[in-house]
């Protein structure tokens, strides 16, 4: 209980810090805002260490949620071996590691769509076109082999614990990296459709993070559910292409 109450803080705290992010964009005179460079090449150190942050915590936020099964899983399967509950910890660290991986070529492409003037300097998109195509992709990507073999391992938590168990903490943490692969191979086009939406466009956040978290738990046969959401995004595309 104590590690499930931690977990909730954590992805509360993440959430709060996105919507007071949200805030400042929409409540503060742009000479106080933040606000990433649109030219290429007056991108700093600092500013790309800031879209990297936030892209952390919005893979924290968003995909810890849909993580929790796998946390309680693996407590309750390390119990059963007289494992210490506190190696949910290390298999939390490797999971995320994959995520903060990510985060590198997502703030590499916030950078390029910047200068390209493709994002607003309120992270928010300006082409109808870049929104469809990632509809597209994202939508296409739901019908695939690949997502599939990886959304099944995301769904069956103790499945992939009785194949990928490893004792220790160093276990622990390869485990949850291996984990970790797994939902990125299964989430990262729906994590890209962000820039779609706008980068802190809080309502897109919190319907990706319902959407991620349903297909991974929801009792419904997986491959109607990705089949379903794929549709969903195919159609989304079209809609958008057409009114563009």
């Amino acid at each position: 209980m104590r590690l499930t109450g931690f977990f909730v803080l954590v992805a509360g705290g993440s959430w709060a810090y996105l919507f007071y992010q949200a805030w400042q964009m929409s409540h503060l005179p742009m000479s106080q805002m933040r606000m990433p460079p649109m030219a290429f090449d007056a991108w700093s150190a600092g500013d790309l260490a800031w879209i990297f942050g936030m892209w952390a915590v919005m893979m924290v936020a968003m995909m810890l949620p849909s993580a929790l099964p796998m946390f309680a899983a693996f407590t309750r399967y390390g119990r059963s071996s007289n494992a210490d509950t506190a190696l949910t910890l290390w298999l939390a660290a490797g999971y995320f590691a994959v995520w903060l991986l990510f985060c590198v070529p997502l703030t590499a492409l916030q950078w390029l769509l910047h200068s390209l003037s493709w994002l607003s300097p309120m992270m928010e998109n300006r082409q109808p076109y870049l929104a469809a195509g990632m509809l597209v992709l994202a939508g296409s990507y739901q019908f695939t082999a690949f997502k599939n073999i990886c959304l099944s391992h995301c769904r069956t938590p103790f499945g992939f614990l009785l194949q990928h168990w490893q004792p220790g903490g160093m276990g622990a943490l390869r485990t949850g990296f291996s984990h970790g692969l797994h939902c990125l191979g299964c989430c990262w086009l729906q994590m890209l459709l962000m820039f779609a939406a706008g980068v802190m466009n809080l309502v897109a956040m919190l319907m990706l993070t319902a959407l991620i978290t349903l297909e991974k738990t929801a009792p419904v046969p997986a491959t109607r559910l990705s089949a379903g959401i794929g549709v969903l995004l195919l159609g989304l595309a079209g809609y958008i292409a057409v009114n563009a």
